[in-house]
């Protein structure tokens, strides 16, 4: 198998190098996984827009649909990623494992969004008529549920670009359940 590397700044383009910068200013570091987008031309930065996007989602709710797709995808880059920035959004360790592996958190707003998408990820898509209509039973709209897709999308693609690339882990590596 041909080995993917992870570029540095001066492997990628003029404007993947001032992304790399505002990476490097706002994180402190370019993680491996953003800076591998940066293979293509215009990868990252659509990535970034698309990560970035503006949301009826809040932080904690686009963390439990980090951490669940990325349990699904058995993607262990991101799920040490999102386990940082998880515990940044409010979650304790302890909830960060029940998340991932599917028990309640003890707030059913949540747990009914951790249940869609867990349901959407392994189905892949197809969700069950009852988990949506409990979804919107905890009070989520039309337009949270798009939202949602949104991000299941999103960690989707990062999840299966570190599958097929399995860069190293930059981040403290998330213990295995």
């Amino acid at each position: 198998m041909t080995t993917f590397n992870v570029p540095t700044r001066n492997d990628v383009s003029a404007d993947n190098q001032a992304i790399f910068d505002n990476l490097q200013k706002g994180l402190g570091f370019v993680p491996n996984l953003y800076a591998s987008f940066a293979h293509s031309e215009t990868a990252l930065g659509n990535y970034l827009t698309l990560q970035n996007a503006k949301s009826s989602l809040t932080g904690k709710e686009r963390e439990i649909i980090n951490l669940v797709v990325s349990q699904v995808n058995d993607c262990i880059y991101c799920l040490s990623a999102h386990t940082v920035v998880g515990k940044m959004q409010g979650f304790t360790e302890e909830q960060v494992l029940k998340i991932r592996k599917g028990e309640s958190i003890g707030d059913a707003k949540l747990d009914a969004l951790a249940n869609l998408v867990r349901n959407v990820a392994i189905k892949r898509g197809h969700a069950d008529k009852f988990v949506v209509d409990a979804f919107y039973a905890a009070g989520y709209t039309k337009g949270g549920l798009v939202d949602a897709l949104m991000v299941i999308g999103d960690k989707t693609i990062s999840n299966y670009l570190h599958g097929v690339t399995q860069l190293a882990v930059d981040f403290p590596v998330a213990s295995t359940i």
